[in-house]
């Protein structure tokens, strides 16, 4: 693929590690801590999804079940998703900032958690005057059947504690789908930046969990894509080589995450070391997958922090809009 040639030392995802280090956002940790929703997984109807923007990159090779939707802790989770989307939340116009960011959602690159870390997220941002774009990229395969599917989690979740850390090398053959996904996403929204009100070099990207592997993936191993600033949320922090050109970052987990919170944090010194602006929130509390939940954590809090810190990287002022 033209867009996806590596740059040096970025994380390669085997797909044992993928599936064991990413799929806690729908499988743990809210309810043990006492998350009151229902755990329990749910099949729903795919829903309407009028405003959904197919990217053109095409059905994922190979797939044979289809897009199939749940819910879980009072959200809903897509899996099987074999047609990216990009669903836009535009703010108010007399809001708009300019600035705009790709949402990714998180699910261990098996299912989305399209509520709580996808379009609660985007809402959010848009009331912020942010320009939001939900990422609906296409998934590893999983059984059709949700008894099939709980099954497979199960087993490969049962690895997850020991699982060792991504190795280190090129990222773009292990997603190389997810990768045209994301990059087709930027490329659409600066194709429609003056419809949408989005200034072509303030879009960033955030993700959650596996969608901040594929953020920090995005940034270092794609030549196109090139996002003004990055969102990596409870995702994996281990140390890389981080490019002199690297976006601003903010980065936020719980001490508690039962996946990453034990993990080194030296992502967060080599961004340092290479001169590159960085902002990193370590929460007492809050495990893995708190998204846009309301907990009583002061993980809460990330979202407020964000918002403070890409007006403070002068993100958020609107002489630039077009």
């Amino acid at each position: 693929m033209k867009d996806l040639s590596a740059r040096k030392r970025v994380w390669r995802f085997p797909a044992a590690h993928m599936i064991a280090l990413g799929l806690a956002t729908c499988t743990l940790s809210l309810s043990a801590q006492g998350w009151a929703q229902d755990d329990r997984m749910t099949p729903i109807a795919v829903p309407a999804q009028p405003d959904a923007i197919e990217l053109g990159t095409g059905a994922l090779p190979g797939a044979t079940a289809k897009e199939s939707w749940h819910t879980q802790y009072g959200s809903r989770f897509a899996r099987n998703v074999t047609v990216a989307t990009l669903t836009p939340f535009l703010p108010d116009p007399a809001k708009a900032s300019g600035a705009a960011v790709v949402v990714a959602p998180g699910g261990g690159f098996r299912t989305l958690s399209m509520d709580n870390e996808g379009y609660d997220v985007a809402r959010a941002l848009a009331a912020r005057g942010v320009a939001a774009f939900v990422l609906k990229y296409r998934l590893r395969q999983t059984p059709a059947d949700m008894a099939g599917f709980e099954q497979s989690m199960k087993e490969m979740f049962s690895g997850a504690a020991r699982a060792p850390l991504p190795v280190p090398s090129a990222a773009a053959n292990d997603l190389a789908p997810q990768l045209a996904d994301s990059t087709a996403a930027f490329r659409l929204i600066r194709t429609r930046a003056a419809q949408w009100h989005v200034d072509p070099d303030r879009i960033g990207m955030i993700g959650f969990s596996a969608g901040a592997m594929l953020t920090m993936a995005t940034t270092l191993s794609t030549k196109e894509a090139k996002p003004a600033f990055i969102g990596n949320i409870y995702g994996p922090l281990g140390s890389m080589t981080v490019p002199q050109d690297a976006p601003p970052m903010f980065a936020a987990i719980a001490a508690d995450d039962p996946l990453f919170g034990n993990r080194d944090f030296k992502l967060i010194d080599d961004w340092r070391t290479a001169h590159r602006p960085v902002e990193f929130h370590l929460y007492e509390q809050g495990g893995h997958g708190f998204g846009m939940y309301p907990k009583s954590t002061t993980s809460t809090g990330w979202f407020d922090a964000f918002v403070r810190w890409i007006d403070m990287h002068g993100m958020l002022g609107r002489k630039h809009q077009p």
